[in-house]
């Protein structure tokens, strides 16, 4: 296709990024933290961490995986919410050579026994509170070294108070045992006695193994390089930054890091611009974190839409000073307009979408920050990206028309981890990854997302999509949250299945489908409703329609 959306970019932001003179991940950051060295890198309740204290530490930790005698290559697995003790992981375990798996520490014993397993990973850094899900598979895992660390093993004076809180007023930490593993700081000052030795790194060499598919079939470790990542990095950098300050924002962090989307855009990129960073260690409390943004002149946000949906049902929320307010930034599952539209009214700023996959590191597209409104797409494709949109047969199809949403850049990943036949699968033979999300192209080069195309519902032939059928529900103002699958039906084949979480508890069937029918097609429609008090969801709050699916 050609590239229309290069018309529509902003100004300053340029078609192509320099790929081959991208340096690695571990200079990116080493660049970073020499440039803004006594600047405040990342806030963890109340305590801060520099630039120049994130390269110490992290600089340690690399030491000490070292000293274990850990080579370029080797797999560590980092399992802990949004604490400080994860960037310094992070980037210590990529300045020693070796790979990344982000483990999310929610997973089952099941779910952590495989991905562990699968990656081969030979240490693990986990926080107590899960150490107990660790214990009950590492026997059966490659796991030779393990650092166990309490919630507040980096704040200082004030982390006794927290781990306390944590144990025994919380009892947030199940009894474990774990013969042979150390706590956090002792890592690292054996690492400060070993030292480290810089390890030369290549544009090929595996920065991640970040795993997808979870929750459509057997999770898969998607192999990110380091120039899948810095380039990803350095397209995001080139986008931002004509409506960004560098060193002068202030990013609060709800969604994990551990996850692809704040991994890339908080973690790395505005790190390298010199960004305070607030971590929130638990998003899920809404009126903590409330609390915790109430403290700080936030100037940028990013999150899903069912976190901002969350924040606008919190009253609190309302009271807080936006005036610093310059970014937010929604991606990981389509916005809802009637979402943005609060959003705007409250805030005061736009909630622009991004679109991206674990496979593409993971932007792919990102709205214009000079927007002053939501205009239901995804964004256009960022410098030296290719969206193509194409049919069931692989053919592009024309503007507007929908399609398959395929992807082609220097952030699509190697591949995925000993998977070559899934691998195969997921590319066409001209390099564009298969997303499995439908969408379309406008004549401006504008993607708008429709929806997956493993949850289409087929009504008598016409295809539905559960977000169309979402958006509408949610304009109810008695409603707070909606899911919408489709199940068997004798007559049409599928009909559509909603569930509903209310705001208001004397909302009936009966309401919501006079309130579609005023907004929807009629196949579209509802035909059956169960009302719910919550909605099964994955760790970055995006909701399980398979789960859904599955006890309907």
């Amino acid at each position: 296709m050609e590239k229309i959306w290069r018309n529509s970019y902003p100004e300053g932001v340029p078609h192509e990024i320099d790929i081959d003179h991208i340096p690695s991940l571990v200079v990116l950051f080493e660049d970073a933290c020499a440039k803004f060295g006594d600047q405040v890198a990342y806030i963890s309740m109340g305590k801060e961490m520099t630039y120049r204290q994130l390269d110490e530490e992290s600089k340690h930790f690399a030491g000490w995986l070292q000293s274990l005698g850990l080579k370029k290559g080797e797999r560590v697995a980092l399992m802990m919410p949004n604490l400080l003790q994860y960037p310094v992981a992070l980037f210590g375990t990529l300045r020693a050579g070796c790979v990344v798996v982000n483990c999310n520490p929610l997973y089952t014993p099941r779910e952590l026994e495989h991905q562990l397993k699968d990656s081969g990973a030979t240490a693990i850094v986990i926080v107590e509170n899960f150490a107990h899900t660790l214990e009950q598979v590492i026997a059966r895992t490659a796991i030779r070294h393990v650092v166990v660390t309490p919630m507040g093993e980096l704040l200082g004076l004030k982390g006794h108070l927290v781990n306390f809180v944590v144990r025994h007023v919380k009892k947030l930490v199940p009894a474990w045992k774990l013969p042979g593993s150390i706590a956090f700081n002792s890592a690292l000052a054996a690492g400060r006695q070993h030292g480290w030795q810089p390890v030369a790194l290549d544009h090929d060499d595996i920065a991640f193994l970040q795993y997808t598919g979870g929750t459509t079939g057997v999770s898969k470790g998607a192999m990110l390089t380091h120039a899948n990542i810095a380039s990803n990095v350095t397209q995001a950098y080139n986008w931002i930054m004509p409506a960004v300050r560098e060193g002068k924002e202030f990013i609060i962090t709800a969604l994990p890091l551990y996850h692809i989307f704040a991994l890339t855009a908080n973690c790395l990129t505005f790190l390298m611009i010199g960004s305070k960073n607030l971590l929130i260690a638990n998003p899920r409390d809404i009126p903590g974190f409330v609390k915790e943004w109430a403290k700080y002149p936030v100037t940028v946000v990013t999150g899903v839409n069912t976190l901002f949906n969350a924040l606008l049902n919190s009253p609190e929320f309302a009271k807080l000073d936006f005036s610093t307010m310059r970014v937010t930034l929604g991606g990981g599952m389509a916005v809802q307009a009637p979402v943005a539209e609060r959003w705007l009214k409250t805030v005061g700023v736009p909630l622009l979408q991004a679109y991206g996959l674990t496979e593409t590191s993971p932007a792919a597209t990102i709205n214009p920050l000079n927007m002053h409104e939501f205009n239901g797409a995804i964004g256009l494709p960022i410098s030296s990206t290719e969206v193509s949109i194409r049919d069931d047969s692989g053919a592009e199809v024309p503007v507007n028309q929908v399609g398959e949403i395929c992807i082609r850049g220097p952030q699509v990943m190697k591949g995925y981890w000993n998977r070559p036949d899934e691998t195969a699968n997921v590319f066409h033979p001209d390099g564009y990854l298969r997303t499995g999300d439908v969408g379309y192209i406008d004549q401006k080069g504008f993607v708008f997302l429709v929806d997956r195309k493993k949850d289409m519902i087929l009504v008598s032939g016409f295809n539905v999509y559960p977000n169309e059928v979402e958006e509408a529900v949610v304009m109810h103002p008695g409603i707070i949250d909606v899911a919408a699958i489709g199940v068997p039906d004798e007559h049409s084949g599928e009909a559509v299945k909603i569930f509903v979480v209310r705001k208001d508890p004397r909302v009936t069937e009966k309401d919501l489908i006079e309130h579609c029918r005023t907004v929807l097609t009629g196949y579209k429609i509802p035909k059956h409703i169960e009302f719910r008090d919550d909605l099964p969801r994955t760790n970055v709050g995006k909701i399980l329609r398979r789960a859904l699916k599955e006890g309907a």
